[in-house]
């Protein structure tokens, strides 16, 4: 992530967090080798960055999930992005890559740039399970929750 601005690191990083939460990257590489379904007291972790991990995890009931890595990608995701960035493999730099350029194609980069952080979690709601107002039927974290920890890993923000 060296090619990044201070606002676009955090942002990742409050993805990261929103997503994982932060027991879980402390058990992981820093959530990079994370399988969806994971828990701080249960994580399940991939053991190679070659490929997508590819393993589909019963949630629950009603839902299974192919989500893996930092941000929680789904392998069908991976495999259209890593045509289209040219990616050699699922690392962490392929994978902050593509959370980068989800982020881009949501049209939240200017706010991410200009601290206009709840703006940007609104136009990357779709994409992230974790975030508020995503209909997905899972956990949400709050804006003020997400705001905070944006600001706590180094972010600028403008309310």
């Amino acid at each position: 992530m060296s090619n990044i601005s201070t606002n676009q690191k955090a942002f990742l990083d409050m993805l990261t967090i929103s997503e994982l939460g932060k027991a879980l990257l402390a058990l992981s590489d820093d959530g990079y080798n994370v399988l969806v379904g994971s828990t701080s007291d249960t994580p399940i972790l991939f053991g190679s960055y070659a490929d997508h991990p590819r393993r589909l995890i019963q949630i629950n009931s009603h839902l299974s999930s192919t989500a893996a890595g930092r941000y929680q990608l789904l392998e069908h995701w991976f495999d259209a992005y890593k045509k289209q960035l040219n990616l050699p493999d699922f690392s962490p730099s392929s994978q902050d890559a593509i959370a980068l350029q989800q982020i881009l194609e949501c049209d939240a980069m200017d706010d991410i740039a200009a601290g206009r952080i709840k703006a940007a979690i609104g136009k990357c709601a779709h994409i992230w399970a974790s975030l508020p107002g995503n209909h997905y039927g899972q956990h949400e974290n709050t804006y003020s929750y997400l705001v905070t920890i944006f600001i706590n890993v180094g972010g600028s923000y403008v309310p």
